[in-house]
């Protein structure tokens, strides 16, 4: 296996720095073309409840907080079901399927508490945070209907959240860059590495140990 001279693989790379940069340049472009016209951005938003004394009262004594502890996981269904979807759908006139909103939901109950956060993603951050909310007074409606209690109360509402959680230019670019990177390098190192012609004279006195005793300039025609 032929040796590979570090100094002069570097110097061979150096000379298509421009190369590189172009690839990235390159890399960088398609992938936020690619991103912009493919990628739809979503936004979340969520309302957070929570299960509380029914009687409303200033005592909450270990048998309520024990029930409402065991009703977390119930309720946390109850929210993704059809009653309480499609009403939702109906409230806000929205041009959804039940399994299509309900895809879009996604229900979390906060290990040891009694609290339970409604996460909605829309293309739409006004529309997210508008089922999230409208989810939560439907719910405790339905709960009041069930169950005849009054034990859920809203901690926080949800806002509208501008910011979209499915697309961060700044770490695509990142990604783009090293991609291009590691390719073109790859590229310009199989080129290196089988590229055989000799292209200066202290290659021929390195590899062929021979003294060069002139050199023929290339004169280009007129």
């Amino acid at each position: 296996m032929e040796e590979i001279d570090l100094r002069e693989l570097f110097e061979y790379f150096r000379g298509k720095i421009l190369w590189i940069i172009a690839a990235i340049i390159l890399a960088i472009g398609v992938g936020n073309v690619v991103t912009v016209f493919t990628r739809v951005p979503m936004y979340n938003s969520n309302t957070t409840i929570v299960l509380v004394s029914e009687n409303n009262g200033t005592t909450y004594n270990t048998t309520e907080q024990q029930l409402n502890k065991n009703l977390v996981s119930t309720y946390a269904e109850i929210i993704k079901s059809r009653k309480v979807i499609n009403k939702v759908i109906d409230n806000l006139g929205l041009d959804y399927s039940y399994n299509t909103l309900k895809n879009n939901v996604n229900v979390e109950a906060i290990t040891n508490t009694e609290i339970i956060k409604v996460i909605v993603s829309d293309s739409d951050a006004t529309v997210a945070a508008e089922i999230s909310n409208e989810i939560a007074n439907v719910f405790m409606d339905e709960v009041q209907k069930i169950y005849k209690l009054n034990n859920v109360s809203v901690i926080d509402e949800a806002e509208i959240n501008k910011t979209p959680y499915n697309v961060n230019y700044l770490k695509d670019n990142l990604i783009y860059v090293m991609v291009a990177l590691v390719l073109s390098c790859g590229i310009i190192f199989v080129i290196y590495y089988f590229d055989t012609s000799i292209k200066t004279s202290e290659e021929i006195e390195n590899k062929l140990g021979l003294t060069v005793v002139g050199i023929v300039p290339r004169v280009e025609k007129e």
